[in-house]
């Protein structure tokens, strides 16, 4: 199998390069964001029942406390509201949400490179399919006359494998580009939720 792998990338020429380096740049990234937009990653439940106690009981600087303590997209945006505890509910509503914004970049970091690949792998591919058609043709023209239909169909045959590897890795990466930037939106809108709710036992 390794053989034959190795077989279709020098068949499938120099475009085969950047192909395969834009296949393990989108796998390192994938198990990266994999790693850190894990859920337990950035809520804590045992923290977020503990505030939700000191706050139930007035405690906010010890809620601030352990929330500067603890750092963590939850957290941040739960120390919005604390720090402007004296501000109008909608007031903070409307910091948290901003915190939320600036917050983003961090959980979509890497996306747009995961982005980018999955839209040049397939043009990349499909460089390497006419680039490849273009030497069938300049082998065909010097042999005119003596064209077979092996040489011809091995020379397509050929041609095609760049596309084909282009296609293998752009529609895996762009389904992990959607997948992680839904994940990263559904972090941020929990971790608003979750502040929100805190603000309204702060604000009782």
């Amino acid at each position: 199998m390794t053989e034959t792998l190795y077989e279709y990338v020098a068949l499938g020429g120099i475009v085969m390069v950047p192909i395969l380096l834009c296949a393990v740049l989108a796998l390192a990234i994938i198990f990266e964001r994999l790693w850190n937009l894990r859920r337990q990653r950035w809520f804590e439940a045992d923290l977020l029942e503990t505030l939700e106690h000191l706050l139930h009981e007035r405690k906010l600087p010890e809620a601030t406390t352990l929330c500067k303590r603890h750092d963590s997209l939850m957290t941040r945006l739960i120390l919005v509201a604390l720090l402007n505890a004296d501000r109008s509910r909608w007031e903070i509503k409307e910091l948290i949400e901003d915190q939320g914004r600036q917050e983003a970049p961090v959980l979509e970091r890497y996306l747009t490179t995961l982005g980018t690949i999955a839209s040049i792998a397939p043009f990349l591919g499909l460089l390497g399919t006419v680039l490849g058609f273009l030497r069938v043709f300049e082998v065909l023209s010097e042999q005119a006359g003596n064209t077979n239909t092996v040489m011809l169909s091995a020379g397509i045959h050929n041609a095609l494998i760049t596309t084909a590897a282009g296609l293998c890795v752009a529609i895996p990466t762009l389904v992990a580009y959607n997948y992680f930037a839904r994940r990263a939106e559904g972090l941020i809108l929990e971790s608003e939720r979750i502040s929100l709710r805190l603000l309204n036992i702060l604000k009782r």
